[in-house]
């Protein structure tokens, strides 16, 4: 973003200008120069300098001196001898994991004789290492250290240009315990200091791994490190305390988004450059936080301990009127960060979950269940986010059971915005506020990212709101998302939702098609207000959006709300979804019952249709004064686009009288996006709306108590093709399957029964 111009000054020297940044957003440094594979040929010191001029808010212009300055050193040695780190997304620990050490160096043309070289004195003496050494691919590996030893090693050129000592790398031969830093584990005193202290170390020294063995450990922010590691074990308890970083500087405000967001608040939308009003507050303030790492690559938090936020990490949206050492909010908070690992120590089998005792397992070779699930990391009390991981690639969370030991203080689990190359692998989540997988993409950064390459498998959970979603932020486009296996326990919102908002393309998401691997089970769903929410809506929460108020009216009501006019309606194709099996169709999610772990239906909750709902904005002789608006690419409806649902079987709760055919749900629009502001569907089975292109086959709809609603009501929706399906039609509707503005629809061996499941077979013509 900017322009670069590269020039000379007049003693020779390099600039290099960068016009038109934009520096308001706080997002680590903002110019970095590397230097790679260079050969100098003049010795000595280089100078770099910066010296930057702004133009708002108003025009300074820095020193250059400080830490605008930096030195590069020139030698005739060998200057960037590494060693080489683990990289791999997946720890693994093996025999030789702390025992061998690899490293590389620039190629040296002229060097014959080329020697490794170790030290455990710090340097004092040293000594030729065994190793295997390749001096024309400038690589070495060498095994068989001795564990517990913090080794220097360095090279010897013997001959050439490059003759001499290079510089040094160093390597601990094993997890280095951080009570060696003087940290306490007592649950006594503040620890964040010291452990801050052992990352730095480590990361100091080329990266490790450092390991909280047994005791508790209390911290307000701990800084993470590239390359640095850390292992907590089974008997190890981290434990946040208030007193967390406060959250960074900015130069806008996000209080006008505070302000409300109902269909007529202006708010986010005031000022079209401000960023921080086009999400929630936990989303674009980092620092306050239990874990933070910015700009950092090849982080793991491994083992199977406990991480609590322990009642002191807040997770309401008020977190900035909070007391200044009450303004934590996130557990984990990793930001423009690449190759990060959290999760329990690694099993290779699929969790799985046993209704009959309410826990998870492992689904052994054999097809047993191994009930020992002592591998996996514990989290729980994480505040608006366990993990709120933005602009991050390359992510691997596996094997954590959230909420063992306390299912209050947590909203979201797992928000991944503008995050690529992600896999979430056995989760079980005993209860939450909010939804446990998210990927997203918002404005938090001050621009936007697409979203692609998801692998989810084997998540169990039981939420306030859904167990996926794709959203609701949708500022860029998210595409190729494969979800299997999943078990919903309970989902006050959806089971698995898929909506864009703002603008976006989603496109290739799947449910149920092995991309992740074998298919070990049929997915299930329990307990949620609707099972799938796929929809679209005119928020169009982004930068450079605007919006006007209209009046207009949408199937005989009359609204007074925004319109967004210069973001086109999203659009989401490509969504496949397969083998899943729903019963108790209502909100019946436990959480804030402290008291039941499920409360069975007693016809208050809400209960919702599987719902396909596209957009469409209001017609022209609809609106008061005419709708004075054309949207940039002239489009006046979004579609959904290539739906199938196959092997889907749906039992809803039903008790809905055929007066409810004649409901119409209103569009979703700024401020109403989710599946209440549907309101009730005139079909229980499915419900689809501005739809081109939906399969349904090989599935079944039923109820338990007679609803005289349809089985499934298109509207707008255009190529329909339905097959194969077996539905309990109610005798006191005629029609099974409701049409409106339908155009295109094919049915082929469609078995429907009168009242209940297998009473009188007739074929559907």
């Amino acid at each position: 973003m900017g322009v670069v111009t590269l020039t000379k000054s007049s003693n020779g020297a390099a600039i290099i200008t960068l016009n038109h940044l934009d520096f308001r957003p706080a997002n680590g440094a903002d110019v970095v120069i590397k230097i790679n594979n260079v050969n100098l040929k003049t010795l000595g010191n280089l100078t770099f300098k910066a010296i930057y001029t702004t133009s708002q808010p108003s025009v300074l212009t820095s020193a250059g001196t400080g830490n605008e300055t930096a030195t590069l050193k020139v030698t005739k040695t060998i200057s960037d001898f590494v060693r080489l780190v683990d990289r791999s997304m997946a720890y693994q620990e093996k025999p030789n994991t702390y025992t061998s050490a690899s490293f590389k160096w620039p190629f040296v043309s002229d060097a014959k004789h080329i020697q490794l070289q170790s030290s455990t004195n710090n340097g004092k003496t040293w000594s030729v290492v065994a190793a295997v050494l390749d001096a024309k691919s400038g690589t070495a590996k060498v095994n068989n250290l001795s564990p517990h030893l913090l080794y220097s090693f360095r090279l010897l050129v013997k001959d050439g240009e490059k003759k001499g000592y290079s510089n040094e790398a160093q390597f601990y031969t094993g997890k280095m315990d951080v009570k060696k830093f003087g940290v306490n584990a007592d649950d006594q005193l503040d620890d964040t200091q010291k452990i801050n202290e052992a990352l730095a170390y480590l990361n100091k020294i080329g990266g490790g791994t450092l390991a909280f063995t047994k005791g508790t450990y209390l911290v307000k922010t701990v800084h993470l490190q590239s390359n640095v590691y850390l292992f907590i074990d089974k008997d190890a308890t981290i434990k946040a305390i208030k007193g967390a970083d406060a959250p960074e500087s900015t130069w806008f405000s996000d209080k006008k988004y505070r302000s409300g967001l109902s269909p007529t608040a202006i708010g986010p939308y005031a000022d079209p450059e401000n960023y921080m009003t086009k999400q929630d507050v936990g989303h674009h303030y980092f620092r306050n936080t239990m874990f933070f790492g910015e700009r950092l690559d090849n982080v793991k938090i491994i083992g199977n301990g406990r991480i609590t936020g322990d009642g002191n990490l807040v997770n309401g949206d008020n977190v900035m009127n909070n007391a200044a050492d009450n303004r934590a909010d996130k557990m984990f908070t990793l930001k423009l960060c690449t190759n990060l690992e959290i999760g329990g120590l690694p099993k290779a089998e699929d969790l799985w979950y046993d209704p009959a005792k309410d826990e998870p397992y492992y689904i052994a070779k054999d097809g047993s269940k191994d009930v020992n699930i002592e591998n996996m990391l514990n989290i729980d009390r994480a505040g608006h986010f366990a993990l709120l991981a933005t602009g991050t690639d390359s992510i691997n969370v596996h094997n954590t059971y959230f909420g063992k030991n306390s299912t209050s203080n947590v909203r979201d689990i797992y928000d991944f915005m503008q995050c690529n190359e992600v896999t979430v692998t056995n989760i079980y989540c005993k209860v939450s506020s909010d939804d446990i997988v998210k990927p997203g993409s918002d404005c938090s950064l001050g621009f936007t990212r697409p979203v692609h390459n998801y692998k989810v498998r084997n998540i169990i959970g039981d939420t306030n709101c859904n167990l996926f979603q794709i959203g609701s932020e949708t500022a860029d486009d998210i595409t190729d998302i494969c979800v299997d296996n999943i078990y919903v326990l309970g989902a006050n919102k959806a089971g698995f939702s898929i909506s864009t908002n703002d603008g976006a393309h989603i496109k290739n998401i799947h449910l149920n098609c092995g991309h992740t691997g074998i298919l070990h089970s049929r997915s299930q769903m329990f307990r949620t207000t609707t099972p799938f929410f796929i929809s679209i809506s005119n928020r169009g929460r982004i930068l450079g959006a605007d919006v006007g108020k209209y009046n207009f009216t949408d199937n005989g009501e009359k609204h007074s709300e925004l319109l967004v006019k210069n973001v086109n309606i999203g659009v989401v194709e490509n969504i496949i979804i397969n083998g899943v099996d729903i019963a108790e169709v209502y909100g019946g999610s436990s959480y804030g019952d402290a008291t039941n772990r499920w409360k069975p239906y007693d016809g208050k909750q809400r209960k919702s249709s599987p719902i396909i709902a596209g957009y469409k904005l209001p017609d022209n002789e609809t609106v008061e004064g005419g709708l004075n608006f054309k949207l940039p690419n002239g489009l006046h409806t979004g579609y959904i686009k290539n739906v199938s649902f196959t092997d889907v079987n749906i039992l809803v709760k039903g008790g809905n009288p055929v007066a409810d055919t004649l409901q119409t749900s209103p569009e979703l629009g700024v401020g109403q996006y989710n599946v209440s502001n549907l309101k009730t569907q005139p079909s229980y089975g499915l419900w689809a709306r501005h739809v081109k292109g939906l399969t349904v086959q090989k599935s079944s709809f039923n109820y338990e108590k007679r609803d005289s609603r349809y089985v499934i009501y298109l509207d707008d929706v255009i190529g329909a093709q339905l097959s194969e399906l077996k539905m309990v039609k109610p005798t006191d509707n005629p029609i099974l399957i409701g049409l409106k503005n339908a155009s295109q629809l094919k049915t082929d061996n469609i078995v429907y029964y009168d009242d209940e499941k297998g009473k009188n077979p007739k074929q559907y013509k």
